[in-house]
């Protein structure tokens, strides 16, 4: 544990951003794995609205800085070609 008031402070902020990264990850995650399971399923209203939902929460991805632009383009785009395969 840092003595330096200043250091304290940062030790603190750091966890508060670790935790917000953290909590924004996992939504990531479980909007994409959402929009796999609506793909599996065959169900195309669910998969549009699935898809809607997860190109969304990649492209706040990126603006927070959690996912570089190009991966967020690569997301996007295998997004939408597994989307018109399935009509």
């Amino acid at each position: 544990m840092p003595n330096i008031k200043s250091s304290k402070k940062d030790v603190i902020s750091s966890k508060i951003a670790y935790e917000k990264n953290k909590a924004n990850k996992s939504e990531l995650k479980t909007n994409l794995k959402k929009f796999d399971v609506a793909l599996a399923a065959g169900d195309k209203a669910e998969a549009e609205k699935a898809y809607k939902v997860a190109v969304k929460t990649v492209d706040q991805a990126v603006t927070k800085g959690l996912l570089h632009k190009n991966n967020a383009a690569r997301k996007k785009s295998s997004m939408t070609l597994k989307l018109t395969k399935l009509a």
